[in-house]
């Protein structure tokens, strides 16, 4: 076992077995075998220059300028820039030493073998359907299979023809000529990947990295197809404006698509960007955050149930659907995130990624096995964050909505699943570093997480991603290079936990001012958050509005415009501006607000003008509480 904190225990990494450069890989095809969870080890000595004060608009302790040395896989990491932040991290050197390592290695290797993070992240363009040259090739990793084929309508549902072939790392793959200069497999077409079992049996499942899938809405919970979308370069969406700059106070409009219509049906990404999208704009946003983006064949899961992770959700339209959205929301100059989710995957096997757990160990799935591999709570699968081809996945997934879509970032769902092995189930985090950093934490998924922010902040420097983590893991939202994990923000979900246990346990007349300030500005002083009041998980997920919260039935009996307003109704109404007004002014670095919650809209909007907020938000929080000479109840 390894020890992560005692200091009498060095960890150690294994070595990693040798191969002939004959046998190795070329990038972003295919690795990994028996030697995927092995690390190659680092240079002997890897020396980068860090600046002593960290870059914060926070004050933290500064001495010279000096150079850090990273020591080799064997000596561990000797001095990291966080151990200015807090002399406390001196106590747990073990444990961040041990998990830059292995970040470190894990770098080192894919750059060894796979030429590169960035060429590494390229898996979409290698694996699924793609056209090379005059044919179309499809690979699929699948190392438990027996055999395989592709059948889709281009073959009629007969793969016979059509058998695929295994590489030594379990990757099967076919190369399809195109006929008279077409691609055999037509744009919009079905298509699934039949495998046979060990056990005999042959199954049919959605390609892993399915670009877009849809179901039979005539049949009662019909399965899932996979379709090959490849349109002409005539009906491809080109993309119009650039990147809006990243906000320094982002102000967030989180939404869902398909419930944002006025009609009682599934809205569409045309619609919302059309119908909304300027109405957000008009109400002084500079963010839009969608939920629900990546194909999930349950749509009370609300998008977190994830079936397809490379598919756009297709009840809303189809992924140029999808780029007209975006694109619409940069001309506004909003920026656009997407709500991912990398912390498990859904059960589903007929049409989900659980389709391809057969019973295998973990090194050749996409899951961990036994009770490590499910999620008891969520009834899902947990990804095995060390192996090489889930690390493929995972990371080409965020590269894909980044390039292909153009997102401006993301914001990690259940992030606090992902950093312990205990997943944060009956755990109540108290704020004692032990609860952080031990044999309690998954380094495994951390490392995902430091790669990933790596990554995408190497691609898009101006990218926003924020973390939903309720445990407060410090370092979540400093620097990779710091030895942090890289998150610009995490939510501040202590905050609208605090308003709905007042707003169901106690009289208005018996709110603390103290205890609201304390809960609004108990955060890590050098880490970033971002302030709600409610979400979806508060306005959606088997909660009650904060409105209905403050007004319940006499929402609608009260509000007419036949008759004045109610004590209940301009009680709440008032109640309600002020709690989102003073959880902007003192909870963090960035706002949030879900939609639906409009009727606070028009009085916000008066205040958070781009100019106001962009000071607003980054004084401390005694000067905004100072400033804004607040006077509750």
């Amino acid at each position: 076992m390894l020890c992560l904190t005692a200091p009498s225990c060095s960890p150690s990494l294994p070595p990693r077995p040798s191969r002939p450069a004959a046998d190795r890989p070329g990038p972003g095809i295919s690795g990994g075998g028996n030697v995927r969870l092995s690390a190659v080890p680092a240079p002997s000595s890897l020396r980068w220059s860090w600046p002593r004060k960290a870059k914060s608009k926070f004050s933290v302790p500064v001495s010279a300028p000096r150079d850090y040395t990273m020591a080799t896989a064997e000596d561990g990491v000797g001095d990291l820039p966080i151990y200015d932040l807090d002399p406390k991290f001196a106590g747990f050197k073990e444990h961040f030493s041990y998990r830059m390592k292995k970040y470190l290695d894990q770098k080192h290797s894919i750059e060894k073998h796979e030429g590169g993070l960035e060429e590494f992240s390229k898996g979409y363009l290698k694996f699924g359907i793609n056209t090379e040259n005059d044919a179309t090739v499809y690979r699929e990793w699948a190392p438990a299979a027996m055999d395989a084929q592709l059948i889709g309508d281009f073959n009629n549902w007969n793969g016979s023809g059509h058998r695929m072939t295994k590489d030594n790392y379990g990757v099967w793959s076919i190369r399809i000529s195109h006929v008279n200069g077409k691609p055999a497999i037509p744009h919009n077409s079905k298509v699934k990947f039949r495998f046979h079992r060990g056990d005999g049996l042959w199954v049919d499942r959605v390609p892993a990295w399915i670009r877009y899938a849809t179901f039979d809405a005539s049949k009662f919970g019909a399965p899932y197809d996979g379709v090959h979308w490849d349109p002409p370069s005539g009906e491809r969406y080109v993309f119009k404006h650039p990147r809006p700059r990243k906000p320094d106070a982002p102000r967030i409009y989180e939404a869902h698509v398909g419930m944002s219509g006025e009609k009682p049906e599934v809205s569409t990404y045309r619609e919302f960007a059309d119908n909304v999208l300027p109405r957000i704009k008009a109400n002084n946003y500079n963010t839009v955050q969608l939920m629900a983006i990546m194909e999930h064949s349950y749509y009370a899961s609300f998008g977190y149930h994830v079936t397809n992770f490379f598919a756009v959700s297709s009840r809303s339209g189809t992924p140029e659907d999808l780029k007209y959205l975006v694109d619409k929301a940069h001309s506004l100059g909003l920026r656009v995130l997407m709500d991912v989710v990398h912390s498990h995957a859904s059960s589903n096997k007929t049409d989900g990624l659980n389709g391809y757990d057969v019973g295998q160990n973990t090194q050749e799935s996409y899951f961990h096995t036994g009770e490590r591999g499910y999620h008891k709570l969520w009834d899902s699968r947990l990804f095995n964050y060390a192996n090489w081809e889930v690390l493929r996945f995972l990371l080409s997934n965020l590269r894909y909505w980044m390039d292909e879509f153009m997102f401006d970032g993301f914001r990690f769902d259940g992030v606090t699943s992902m950093l312990y092995n205990h997943h944060g189930i009956n755990m109540s985090f108290a704020g004692s570093y032990k609860e952080y950093f031990g044999l309690d934490t998954d380094v495994d998924a951390v490392v995902y997480l430091m790669l990933a922010n790596h990554l995408m902040h190497k691609l898009l420097p101006e990218a926003t991603v924020v973390a939903e983590d309720v445990s407060g893991m410090p370092v979540l939202c400093r620097s990779v290079d710091e030895g942090g994990v890289g998150f610009d923000y995490r939510l501040a979900m202590a905050i609208p936990d605090r308003w709905i246990d007042y707003l169901k346990n106690k009289d208005d007349l018996e709110w603390s001012m103290s205890g609201i300030a304390h809960t609004l500005t108990n955060r890590r002083y050098t880490e970033k958050c971002i302030a709600y009041a409610e979400s979806h998980d508060q306005s959606i997920v088997g909660d009650k509005t904060m409105a209905f919260l403050l007004m319940d039935k006499e929402m609608y009996t009260g509000m007419s415009d036949l008759q004045p307003a109610s004590p209940t109704i301009d009680r709440g109404i008032a109640l309600q501006k002020m709690i989102h007004f003073i959880t902007m002014a003192l909870g963090g670095d960035g706002y949030l607000n879900f939609m639906g919650n409009e009727v606070i809209s028009g009085y916000l909007s008066k205040l958070i003008s781009d100019q106001y907020v962009s000071g607003f938000l980054e004084k401390n929080p005694l000067g905004r509480a100072k400033s804004l000479n607040i006077c509750f109840l």
